[in-house]
C-alpha cells in the first residue's frame, strides 16, 4: 500500500515540509484543521509514507459495524461509543497503558464543523499518560503537511491552548471557513 499512497500523495501535489519525530514510542498527534472527509485518506497516506504503522485513531462505533468494519480496524481505528457514560479520556489512557508503542491521531475540534473552542480530551489524555503532543497541520491551500516539534503539557492549560491555536490558525483546511483561525485572540 505504501507505493499507492506515495503515488496518491504526489499526484495530488502534496509535500511534507518537516520531518515527523519517528523516535517517539507514544504520543498524542493532533491534526487540524479538520474540515473535510478528505482529511482521512490524506492521513492514511502520510501514515504509510512515513511508515508510522502504530498510529491509531478513534472512530465512532458505528463505523466498525457492517461490511466496512474490517477496513477501519485494518487502518488502525479503535471504536468508541460516544454515548457511553464511561469517561472517554480514561478509556483511552487505558489503551495507551496496554501498549509499548502507540501514537493516537485526533482532531482537536472533534468534528468537521466550525467550533467555538477546541475540545480538551486530547490534552487530558496527553497529561494523564505523560506523552507529548505533536501538532500536524493539513494545509490544502499550499498542499503542505506541517509538523511541529513535540511538546509536553505544562501547568498552564490556557497557554498551551494558545500555542496550539497559534500553530493551526494560519493553516487552511479543505473548507477554509470551517478552520480555527477565528479562535486566535491577542
Amino acid at each position: 500500500m505504501r507505493f499507492f499512497w506515495k503515488l496518491y500523495f504526489r499526484l495530488c501535489g502534496w509535500k511534507i515540509i518537516q520531518p515527523f519525530p519517528i523516535d517517539l514510542p507514544k504520543a498524542v498527534i493532533i491534526v487540524a484543521p479538520h474540515t473535510s472527509a478528505m482529511d482521512f485518506p490524506l492521513g492514511l497516506a502520510i501514515r504509510s509514507i512515513l511508515r508510522l504503522e502504530y498510529v491509531h485513531y478513534l472512530g465512532k462505533e458505528e463505523l466498525f459495524k457492517g461490511p466496512f468494519g474490517f477496513f477501519f480496524r485494518m487502518t488502525g481505528g479503535y471504536p468508541v461509543n460516544r454515548f457511553s457514560k464511561l469517561n472517554m479520556v480514561d478509556q483511552v489512557v487505558e489503551i495507551f497503558n496496554q501498549h509499548t508503542h502507540f501514537l493516537l491521531a485526533l482532531s482537536p475540534e472533534g468534528t468537521r464543523k466550525k467550533v467555538d473552542r477546541l475540545r480538551t480530551g486530547f490534552y487530558h489524555i496527553a497529561q494523564k499518560t505523560k506523552v507529548p503532543i505533536v501538532m500536524v497541520g493539513f494545509d490544502f491551500a499550499k498542499k503542505e503537511v506541517s509538523i511541529a516539534e513535540p511538546f509536553y503539557t505544562g501547568n498552564d492549560e490556557a497557554a498551551d491552548f494558545k500555542k496550539i491555536i497559534q500553530f493551526f490558525a494560519p493553516i487552511q483546511g479543505k473548507i477554509p471557513h470551517l478552520g480555527i483561525a477565528h479562535l486566535l485572540t491577542d
